[in-house]
């Protein structure tokens, strides 16, 4: 068994800034119509400890986007090298196309529901995640979608992407334990925006810290710059110790980043913490505003481990998240391994110890999110310094 599957265990004024695209690039920030749930759930396919269990995987082929092909065909890789890691356990994974679009996305769910799927991995999209879920919730089979997308969990849908709860809580958590714990939301209005902001109040209780204060400013360069006195204003009146920004490195960051200390609201009296990737694209660290800020990210010893096993057996790169594919199909071969008829149940895939896999610990929960174990990172003289190590194992209902 390698070294990777040992930790697979239980356990408009002004040109528009880019959209944001370290957490929700991919994912589609959409409700949807709730499953309709009459009475008692179904019961999950049972599995035949005889017979291999028929797992499909759902990704956004044919769509004609080269973006697209190129992620179906890493999440494709990255499964099938779980299978190929999975010890004592037969899967028979069969790959359908869902162009990306929740209609045809339904439909192959429904067709791989026919051709005998115990269990849906993905798809990638939010806004596929809940057709895919009504189309197979009769006949009481569950969806692991790749999503980030909590809007979109439930009944039979669980998400298995970096939700901005989870990223949330593990940072207010950090900043609370370093006396920072006076929060002030900095966020762009727009639909990601307004869930970083909500994401950030549904997180807070239990953290210790307290969110003080919400401002929020237009998508724009000129957005951002108009917003900088109200901003400033609002973080000294408030009494914040740490402004929490839910833009990232390829959108309004850098300039708040850089523009708020020459308001007087900046490090060391006001520290900074993200939301998102601060490490992405590499050449963000040269950023001078963004050093000593916070944010989270997967343990990068873990994450290193996987990109160089994947490389060794495609010979490039894995996309940034081939590893739900893999924890994916790693965890489904855990439950099984146990030998249990209903392994596969919302109870088996929701129990507490969770499972270690490729980006590190995760569960998932009994609403369709998930918790996943991060490190708390800065940037010091333009490198990531690790500050405070992700966690190996849950305790209790939490981290």
């Amino acid at each position: 068994m390698s070294a990777v599957l040992s930790l697979v265990r239980f356990v408009g004024k002004a040109a528009p800034l880019r959209a944001l695209a370290a957490l929700t690039g991919i994912f589609a920030l959409a409700a949807c119509e709730p499953i309709a749930m009459s009475g008692a759930a179904p019961s999950a396919p049972r599995v035949d400890p005889g017979t291999p269990v028929q797992v499909a995987l759902l990704v956004p082929s044919g769509s004609g986007s080269s973006g697209d092909r190129v992620l179906a065909e890493s999440l494709e890789n990255a499964a099938r090298l779980a299978a190929r890691d999975l010890s004592g356990v037969r899967l028979d994974l069969r790959v359908y196309s869902t162009a990306g679009d929740p209609g045809t996305a339904a439909q192959v769910a429904a067709r791989a529901a026919d051709e005998g799927a115990q269990i849906i991995l993905g798809p990638v999209f939010g806004r596929e995640a809940r057709p895919v879920g009504n189309a197979v919730a009769d006949r009481g089979i569950n969806v692991l979608s790749f999503s980030n997308d909590t809007s979109v969990a439930g009944g039979n849908v669980f998400v298995l992407g970096l939700t901005f709860e989870n990223t949330a809580r593990r940072l207010l958590n950090y900043a609370a334990s370093q006396g920072r714990g006076q929060v002030m939301v900095v966020a762009e209005r727009t639909g990601a925006g307004r869930a970083a902001v909500d994401a950030a109040r549904n997180a807070a209780p239990g953290t210790g810290a307290t969110i003080v204060a919400v401002e929020t400013f237009e998508f724009s360069q000129q957005g951002v710059v108009d917003a900088l006195p109200r901003l400033s204003e609002t973080a000294r009146n408030s009494g914040a110790q740490t402004l929490f920004f839910s833009s990232d490195t390829a959108g309004a960051l850098p300039l708040l980043a850089q523009l708020l200390p020459d308001n007087r609201v900046g490090p060391p009296q006001y520290q900074y913490m993200g939301l998102t990737r601060w490490d992405i694209p590499a050449a963000s660290l040269q950023l001078s505003g963004l050093q000593g800020g916070w944010f989270a990210k997967p343990d990068p010893n873990l994450t290193a481990q996987f990109e160089e096993r994947y490389r060794a057996a495609y010979g490039a790169s894995p996309h940034p998240i081939a590893g739900l594919a893999y924890d994916g199909v790693a965890a489904i071969g855990a439950l099984i391994s146990g030998g249990r008829g209903d392994a596969l149940s919302r109870a088996a895939l929701t129990q507490g110890s969770g499972f270690a896999g490729v980006n590190g610990v995760f569960r998932l929960t009994p609403n369709g999110h998930n918790q996943r174990a991060l490190a708390i990172a800065t940037i010091q003289d333009n490198q990531v310094v690790i500050l405070d190590r992700a966690p190996r194992s849950f305790t209790g209902p939490g981290f």
